[in-house]
């Protein structure tokens, strides 16, 4: 499998998003200005485990994502496409050993990882992210990830490429905060209390947020929409663009910050591997909503992925 050359126009493209929690993958087709997904996997990996104690990429952690890249492979080359294009994000910025990771899965995937930008990520969790959705005008888009946040605010006129006003991103992610506060089973409220001050901490480094409408993408939000709409099995097309209410997310952190882990792995609406970081992610959503003063987000089933594969249609 190789990247095809610039010059020649794509009809199929492959992207892989390699995060901290999650390695997502999407190929896709263009159908005049529209793209089209072919088919998308999701795969939790935690790549990022232990990176903010440690700051290593540890054996299992690469083993595990390693092998997630070895399935990924075999099901792009079912679908003969013209360009493959893999990125890494949080743990692969904030990790040692992160170039011989790379290594390692250029050999299986024809194409080396590029390990992009916290700008560069927000550019395209911002453009990935509204496809499909009608929001216009000044938005604030965010990313909960494993091991960091990243927040944009951007103009969006019609269908094209978004412009950032500012973005950042911030080191508080569902998997780095899970491990740094809660150590019991359920988190204690002291726990939770420690995760919020870090939120909050964290937060006074973002754009002013207040007034914007906000469109939260990635696994934590389109999970915790899934969870509050009873959307099981997972339906991308039913949490694409769906409403979830500020009182609606209160009230799942209240009901999931209560229950033991086994008990969290047991609901249909979540990944059994997500179980553990859910309550951290669902706390950093809810911060974001009381630092914009919003009563509401929009769930997004984009972003990075979806991002990339329009500049590679282009």
């Amino acid at each position: 499998m190789s990247e095809s050359k610039a010059s020649s126009p794509a009809s199929r493209v492959a992207t892989i998003d390699i995060g901290t929690n999650s390695v997502l993958l999407l190929v896709a087709a263009r159908d005049g200005s529209h793209v089209r997904a072919l088919t998308e996997l999701a795969t939790i990996t935690r790549l990022g485990e232990g990176v903010d104690a440690t700051g290593e990429l540890s054996e299992a952690a690469e083993a595990r994502t390693l092998a997630c890249l070895e399935r990924y492979a075999s099901e792009i080359a079912k679908w003969s496409v013209d360009r493959v294009e893999a990125v890494g994000t949080s743990a692969m910025r904030d990790a040692r050993g992160g170039s011989a990771f790379c290594d390692r899965a250029q050999a299986i995937l024809g194409v080396r990882p590029s390990v992009i930008s916290g700008e560069r990520e927000a550019q395209l969790t911002f453009d990935g992210a509204l496809i499909g959705l009608e929001p216009q005008g000044i938005l604030a888009v965010f990313d909960i990830g494993g091991g960091s946040t990243e927040i944009i605010v951007g103009a969006r006129v019609g269908r094209g490429r978004g412009t950032l006003a500012r973005a950042v991103s911030l080191d508080i992610g569902a998997v780095r905060l899970t491990e740094r506060h809660c150590h019991h089973d359920p988190p204690t409220r002291s726990e939770l209390d420690a995760v919020r001050k870090d939120i909050r901490l964290a937060l006074k480094r973002a754009p002013a947020l207040k007034g914007r409408p906000l469109v939260g993408v990635a696994g934590t939000v389109t999970t915790l929409t899934a969870y509050v709409h009873d959307i099981a099995p997972y339906d991308p097309r039913r949490v694409h663009g769906a409403v979830l209410a500020r009182t609606e997310l209160s009230e799942a952190i209240d009901r999931l910050a209560a229950m033991p882990l086994a008990e969290r792995r047991g609901l249909a609406a979540i990944e059994p591997n997500r179980a553990d970081v859910i309550v951290a992610g669902a706390l950093i959503a809810d911060e974001i909503c009381e630092a914009s003063g919003a009563d509401r987000l929009l769930a997004s089933d984009r972003g990075v992925r979806w991002g990339l594969a329009v500049e590679l249609f282009d």
